[in-house]
Parts: structure tokens; C-alpha cells; sequence
């Protein structure tokens, strides 16, 4: 078995089905499934899959899956028809959960069949060798939450509660006696949506009339504490406990691999803890992805909770955003790895997701070859996974006015679209590099070799971490603010990898401390050749002994990363 196969780490690419497959170009703002179309299932082909492996990609988070709000209408097929004041945009949130026991209807071809059609999408990406993770979200459902899937002798979240109480254990909501909801978008008479009393909304608004900024199309789940006291009651365990733990064994049976759990710092820790253990019994191979953005709490959701990773947008992704945007010094990663020292394989890396802006946006880099010499880092640092969100690798922009999402760089969750440079890479249906322009097909060629790369050097797949720019801060002739450089190694083989995040090709001469030739078991007498494995940059040579002293000088185009695998030999004295 090869290095690859032993330790392939995750490299999760993330895409939504509904505008991955849709073919049509239409693209009215706010327009609906009729006019603007929608994909499905089956557009995940084989082709697509396959291509997708080809990056370097090792699981497919498949986000919006489980049937959320929105306001096409599948009332024929027995499935409650959505209220336009309790949804955002035609086509909804998929964080607005309306069926956990359900998938969404819009990505079906046959919507009788719509199950069936998910577990041959999961059958398809297993085939290709890939592996399914989906969304749970579990602070909040969609505010008109009913489940018509649901398995037999289930019963329904709040079908059991007692609404004249604010807050009692085994409610799976959280009410406000004596008032009614009030949605802050525009009035529709008798036709809007009615609650009373009022449910507290999903990000801890506990008003009968949340704003247009919070998450007003949802309600948030009550996990057993009590917020006006700060009070716990998780013994005996409340009923939201069990619930959302059969929701999870049930997806598990479908054999999906894993979950990105949303919001995951807005449950209780001691929830995951027992949930995450009740259902590894089951299936020991399930792993869970906590979306967590309290630096603080990391330590606890990974060690307590049971969470296999974590998302680093707080450390990783802001520094890095930074330093691509030159608002930061390419100095400041250096934190990234230190306040995550002794886990950093939890952690997930990221350039793009969902819910932030597109590197070729005018928001973010405003142009996508900026971000490589991130890229690389990012897939070189550590041994942790990588997310990649699906048309980050083509440079698409995010700039379109969809209709509920303005534009704000961010390709749109809330409505019935299909992203430019998507519609290009689908062609008819072939998924191939060809279908598009020049440009881009080389700016996907340098992700597959950057994603690739990961998985098959043994330096980056099992070997050790050394960073060289604390040695270099009072150098000079290395430009800390720009240039970032560290060592991976491992007996089999030292990587040396430098990034210039600079708009201008920049000399340098780097120093390094004789203190990795030691650790690394080097002589100063060896003589080192390296090549850079991604085929930019020259050939860099250096004697130890000058690395040591004088640095290493080299030359770094503007926006790349080298990654060169050093050679070396004993050299011969005079």
C-alpha cells in the first residue's frame, strides 16, 4: 500500500447540488425554480465526481440535502407549503431545516423518489471513491418545521410541548408566552404565517419580533437550559437530546460518512459529548466537523466533545485573508500554528466557504491568483484537512445580484441560480478542463497539483513542521512582511517551502538556524540542491554552512509559493 493510500489526508470539497448541476442560464434575480432552474442528484455524475477527484479531493460535503423552507411549492406531493415571511429568497436557506427525516425536493427529477435518488448520489460518490458528508444543523429549525418523512413511532419536534411555559426541560423550543410572532419583512395580510405565542429565533433572539438581520426564518432548539437562569437541566437527558440523536443514526444509515455541524458552539458541549459517543457505538468510522469560531473553546469541543475537526476561520482564515489582501504581515501565521500547537490535524483550513467572500470578488482579492502562494500553504502547513469550496479552484467571482443575496462577493445560498464558471466546467455534462477558458484551466492544473501534492509527499503526509520566519525577523535581506518560509521533513524527505504573497517579484536571502540541521540529523558540511516540485521558480543550491550564515539567496515571482525538495551531498573539502 502506497504513502497515499496509508495517509491520504481530507481534502473536503464543498458544493451545493442545487445550482452545482443547473444547466440553465436564465438567471433572473429572485426568479424562481420554473424560471431559473435548479440542480439535482442526478447532475452529480460520475463524470462531475471523477473530475472533482481528479483535484486531489477525498470527501464531498454536499450542503442544503435535508429538506429546508422554501417557497416552491410541493403541496401535491403531501409536503406543507412554506410561508413567504418565514423564508429568505425563493429558494430558502439550507440552514432553515423544515424536515430532518427528508431531503430537499428541489433535487429531485422525481419528487416520490426523492430518497431514493439521494442514496444513489451517496452509492455514486462512494463508487468514485469519495466520501458523503452533509450538513446537521442542530440550534435551529426552519420556524415552520413539520416532518411528513418522518419514520414510524417518531414524533415531531414540539408536537409534545407545552407552549404556556417559557422554558421547561423537555420542550424542544423556547416560547414567549402572551405575544405573537411578528416577521420583519413586508406584511401579507392573512396569508402570513402565524404563531402564538412566539418562539425564540434561532441566534438567541428571544423577542416576538427579531429583526430583518437575525435569523428570523428559523427557531432556535432547547437542549435543556434554561436562559433566563443560566440554569442546566440535562439529567435526566431532555427529549432534544434524543431527537437529535435518532436524526443523526438515521443519516448514518443511509451511509453518509460524516457531518459538518453547524453552529455547533451554540449547543451545549455536554450535548455532543453524549450524542457523539452514543452514536460512534454505532458507527465508529463517523466523523463530525464542528463549526466553532470561539478560539477558546477548541480545546473543549475537540477533547470533551468528541469533535474529530474543527473550522480555523478565527486564526487560519482571518490571518490568511489578511496577509492575501497585504492588511496583515505573512509574519502574523506564524500564531496560526502556535495557538493551535498539539492539534493541529483538527483543524480545518479554508480559502472560501459558503458563507464568506470569493477570492476573485472585489470584496476579497479581486483576483483569484492572488490567493496561490495561500493555497500552498495552507495544503503544506500541516497534516490537518483542507476545504475547498466548489469553484474556488476557477476562479469563480461571487458577484452576482441574485435576488435575496445582494452583491456582497458571496455566491448565493438563498436563491435559484447557476455561477458562470460552473455552467463553463459542466459543459454538456462532461465536467472536462477543456470546456474552459485558458486561464482558468490553469488555475485549476495549479490547485489538482497543490491538492495532489498533500497526499503524495511523505514530508507533508507524515513529516514534521519547522518554521524558518521567526528566525528571519531581524533579517533584512527577507522580507517578513511578504515572505513566509518553513520546513517540512521527515527521513524520507525535506521539503523546503517559501510564499511570496507580494504584487512584486522579490529577491531574498534566507537564513536558517543550525538548530533544524541538528534536529533534522544534517551535517553543515552537506551541500543541498532543491527543485521546486511546482514547477515554478528556479532551482535553488546552497552549502550548509552558508545557509547558516550568509541564507540562502533566491528569487520569488509575485503571487507564488516553491515548494522544493532538497537534494544533498557531502561536500569535499580543499
Amino acid at each position: 500500500m502506497t504513502i497515499e493510500q496509508q495517509h491520504r489526508r481530507p481534502v473536503i470539497y464543498q458544493l451545493l447540488p442545487r445550482l452545482f448541476g443547473n444547466r440553465n442560464t436564465t438567471n433572473t434575480p429572485d426568479g424562481t425554480l420554473e424560471q431559473n432552474g435548479c440542480g439535482k442528484f442526478d447532475d452529480i455524475s460520475s463524470n462531475a465526481l471523477e473530475s472533482i477527484k481528479e483535484l486531489g479531493t477525498t470527501h464531498l460535503w454536499y450542503t442544503g440535502i435535508i429538506e429546508h423552507a422554501h417557497l416552491t411549492d410541493y403541496s401535491k406531493y403531501g409536503i406543507v407549503k412554506d410561508y413567504p415571511d418565514v423564508v429568505k429568497g425563493k429558494a430558502g436557506s439550507p440552514y432553515a431545516t423544515k424536515d430532518y427525516y427528508d431531503v430537499d425536493p428541489d433535487l429531485a427529477n422525481s419528487v416520490p423518489d426523492r430518497m431514493q435518488e439521494f442514496e444513489a448520489l451517496v452509492r455514486r460518490t462512494h463508487d468514485a471513491g469519495l466520501k458523503v458528508i452533509i450538513d446537521l444543523v442542530p440550534n435551529h429549525v426552519a420556524r415552520q418545521y413539520v416532518s411528513d418523512a418522518k419514520p414510524e413511532g417518531v414524533t415531531d419536534f414540539g408536537e409534545d410541548d407545552n407552549p404556556s411555559k417559557a422554558f421547561q426541560r423537555d420542550n424542544n423550543f423556547y416560547y414567549l408566552p402572551g405575544t405573537t410572532f411578528q416577521s420583519p419583512v413586508a406584511s401579507l395580510g392573512n396569508e402570513g404565517w402565524k404563531e402564538e405565542p412566539a418562539k425564540a429565533t434561532g441566534n438567541d433572539c428571544f423577542k416576538p419580533n427579531p429583526s430583518v438581520n437575525d435569523w428570523y426564518e428559523t427557531v432556535k432548539l432547547n437542549y435543556g437550559v434554561d436562559y433566563e437562569t443560566g440554569e442546566k437541566h440535562f439529567s435526566p437527558v431532555p427529549d432534544t437530546w434524543k431527537k437529535m440523536r435518532d436524526v443523526v443514526l438515521f443519516w448514518a444509515s443511509k451511509k453518509v460518512d460524516g457531518f459538518r455541524c453547524d453552529m455547533a458552539a451554540m449547543v451545549p458541549v455536554e450535548f455532543w459529548t453524549w450524542m457523539i459517543d452514543e452514536v460512534k457505538r454505532q458507527y465508529p468510522s463517523l466523523q463530525f466537523i464542528g463549526e466553532i469560531y470561539d478560539t477558546d473553546r477548541y480545546h473543549e469541543f475537540i477533547f470533551k466533545a468528541g469533535f474529530d475537526f474543527l473550522y480555523d476561520k478565527e486564526l487560519f482564515y482571518n490571518t490568511m485573508r489578511g496577509v492575501i489582501t497585504g492588511n496583515r504581515p505573512a509574519i502574523e501565521l506564524t500564531s496560526c500554528w502556535q495557538c493551535t500547537e498539539g492539534f493541529q490535524h483538527h483543524m480545518v483550513y479554508f480559502l472560501e466557504n459558503h458563507d464568506e467572500q470569493r477570492i476573485a470578488s472585489s470584496f476579497f482579492a479581486n483576483d483569484p491568483w492572488k490567493a496561490l502562494p495561500g493555497a500552498v500553504l495552507m495544503a503544506t502547513m500541516q497534516r490537518n484537512p483542507l476545504l475547498i469550496y466548489f469553484g474556488q479552484e476557477l476562479g469563480e467571482k461571487g458577484m452576482d445580484q441574485e435576488g435575496f443575496s445582494s452583491l456582497d462577493g458571496r455566491t448565493s445560498i438563498f436563491d435559484y441560480w447557476s455561477p458562470e464558471r460552473i455552467q463553463e466546467w459542466t459543459g454538456k455534462g462532461d465536467f472536462q478542463a477543456e470546456n474552459l477558458p485558458d486561464e482558468v484551466r490553469q488555475l485549476r492544473k495549479e490547485y489538482s497539483t497543490i491538492l495532489n501534492l498533500s497526499h503524495q509527499a511523505p514530508a507533508l503526509v507524515k513529516g514534521l513542521f519547522y518554521d524558518l520566519s521567526w528566525s528571519n525577523v531581524r533579517n533584512e535581506a527577507f522580507n517578513t512582511s511578504s515572505l513566509f518560509a518553513y520546513f517540512r521533513y521527515c527521513s524520507e524527505q525535506i521539503l523546503l517551502v517559501i510564499a511570496n504573497f507580494s504584487d512584486n517579484d522579490l529577491d531574498y536571502r534566507l537564513h536558517i538556524p543550525s538548530h533544524f540541521f541538528e534536529l533534522a540529523g544534517l551535517s553543515d558540511r552537506f551541500y543541498f540542491t532543491g527543485h521546486n516540485l511546482l514547477k515554478k521558480n528556479k532551482m535553488i543550491q546552497f552549502p550548509a554552512e552558508v545557509a547558516q550564515n550568509a541564507g540562502i539567496g533566491g528569487h520569488l515571482k509575485k503571487y507564488s509559493a516553491s515548494v522544493y525538495e532538497l537534494k544533498y551531498e557531502i561536500m569535499k573539502r580543499g
